[in-house]
């Protein structure tokens, strides 16, 4: 019963956490410039801990998220559903070959995707090699996004700090610089340079919103 509710009970209180804030966005210059200079779609990249409110504010927009297979992940696809939000299932341990053609399928036609690149278990802000792949493959670019809001609760012992936004909110979305892979790229270095951009974004709109 509680499996059932629960997606519901998440969307209202996230809606009810977008209806009483003020939402305010950075970095758009970046967006344009990954949507301008990719011939096909791109990737949007962020920390697994800052997931929540990006249901609210990209509902309805198009993005294609790649969740878990797990049970915990079908109760976030369905919260994700009930705003608009199509999902992609699979992960490093679970259906990662055929979510991960699907997303490239979905990148050729001009769609975005989104992936948390240290979910679904961590390590916390480590970037795995998958998001870097599937750019690899595709030659679509990744780019950052974060989100921060002035109230919040933070999971102390989840493994990643989740943290879950309050009403009565400021909440900023930040934006960061894209990150093109190309064949003959270090994927090493790549990782290192899309982890520094989403730890940077990420420490500046905690400041924003503090």
């Amino acid at each position: 019963m509680l499996r059932t509710l629960a997606p519901y009970l998440a969307f209202g209180y996230i809606s009810l956490v977008g209806w009483t804030s003020r939402l305010r966005w950075s970095g758009l210059e970046h967006l344009r410039q990954a949507g301008q200079k990719s011939k096909r779609g791109f990737i949007y990249a962020f920390w697994h801990q800052r997931q929540v409110m990006f249901t609210y504010t990209h509902r309805q927009v198009g993005v294609n998220v790649l969740v878990s297979r797990s049970r915990d992940g079908g109760i976030i696809a369905e919260v994700m559903r009930l705003f608009g939000i199509p999902a992609v299932r699979g992960s490093s341990s679970r259906g990662s070959m055929s979510a991960t053609r699907e997303l490239v399928s979905l990148l050729e036609k001009g769609d975005v995707v989104g992936i948390t690149p240290d979910g679904p278990k961590g390590p916390a802000r480590e970037v795995k090699p998958g998001v870097l792949y599937l750019a690899q493959q595709s030659g679509c670019p990744i780019l950052p996004i974060t989100n921060a809001s002035s109230r919040r609760l933070v999971l102390q012992k989840a493994w990643d700090r989740f943290n879950v936004p309050l009403p009565f909110s400021r909440i900023f979305v930040s934006h960061g610089r894209p990150v093109w892979i190309s064949p003959e790229d270090d994927l090493r270095a790549k990782a290192a340079e899309l982890k520094a951009e989403l730890d940077r974004i990420t420490e500046e709109a905690d400041r924003l919103a503090a």
